[in-house]
């Protein structure tokens, strides 16, 4: 089947972003439950950045102060990475990648239902909540969910090649310290995020693990 990427990923994108508001808390992701602990004031370091390991079939820049760590979780995937910041009050943006080229039109409406699920388990705590629509390194669309308030999940996006990748990464914070007093790290690590976004690339004919 030929597939019309642009005129597929408008309509996903902007199909689900309507199905977000609809779709009731999911319990597929990974619960981070607040840990009492103090977070002590810290200062931010100049924003340098690093390119990934070629080994993955997607690659991006991503902060020289942060940790690369394959997902350990029982349903982690191979390619599945966390990016740690272990000076920054534990902050993290969590990978996850999917090959959808053996059914690319169920497989891709699958996971973008499924990213919008696993979001709106914050919608309820959150104060507000954005849209954002980005492009990466190779001109493909991004789209952006940011929000607001008490929660561990600022910023979160997914992106696709329509007919082969799909990867969606989201910050969270493993700490029960308030977020007003975590404000200066989180827009520091959305930053991170932002460039990740505009420097992330899919390979091409990249074989499965």
């Amino acid at each position: 089947m030929v597939l019309k990427k642009s005129s597929i990923m408008k309509q996903l994108l902007y199909t689900c972003i309507l199905s977000l508001v609809l779709w009731s808390c999911g319990d597929d992701e990974e619960n981070f439950a607040p840990k009492p602990k103090g977070f002590n004031r810290i200062s931010l370091p100049k924003s340098e950045y690093v390119g990934l390991d070629t080994t993955y079939p997607y690659t991006f820049e991503y902060s020289k102060h942060a940790i690369i760590r394959k997902d350990s979780s029982k349903i982690a995937e191979p390619y599945w990475i966390h990016v740690i910041y272990p000076k920054l009050g534990r902050a993290e943006i969590q990978i996850t990648y999917k090959d959808i080229s053996d059914d690319p039109q169920k497989k891709l409406m699958e996971l973008i239902e499924d990213s919008h699920r696993l979001a709106s388990k914050h919608l309820y705590r959150a104060d507000a909540m954005k849209y954002y629509e980005h492009r990466n390194a190779d001109n493909q669309p991004v789209l952006a969910l940011g929000l607001t308030g008490e929660i561990p999940s600022h910023l979160q996006f997914y992106t696709t090649d329509s007919v082969k990748h799909f990867l969606r990464a989201a910050i969270y914070f493993r700490t029960a310290t308030e977020n007003d007093s975590l404000a200066p790290v989180i827009d520091f690590v959305k930053k991170d995020m932002l460039h990740m976004i505009a420097t992330q690339k899919f390979k091409k004919n990249t074989n499965k693990k």
